[in-house]
């Protein structure tokens, strides 16, 4: 598990290549229908990790912002 500060990120092409490694083709699905199934998994999967990221990336700097927060109180109080 990471560290409550420490950034995590998926490598969106990977991540879609391993999306798709766990979907194998089906005995009566169509090469064609296949291939569609598997654009629209790859697309949608990258999507999805450049989401993730942008989420993680927003999470990040909340927490920054937090522990910004924080100090300045503790510097608020030790003053009065």
């Amino acid at each position: 598990m990471a560290d409550k500060d420490e950034k995590i990120t998926l490598d969106p092409k990977s991540f879609a290549e391993a999306v798709l490694g766990g979907n194998p083709k089906r005995d009566d699905e169509e090469n064609k229908v296949y291939i569609k199934r598997q654009l629209t998994l790859y697309l949608e999967a990258m999507l999805l990790a450049q989401d993730f990221n942008d989420l993680e990336e927003t999470r990040l700097g909340i927490a920054k912002s937090e522990q910004r927060n924080q100090i300045l109180q503790k510097i608020i109080e030790r003053r009065y």
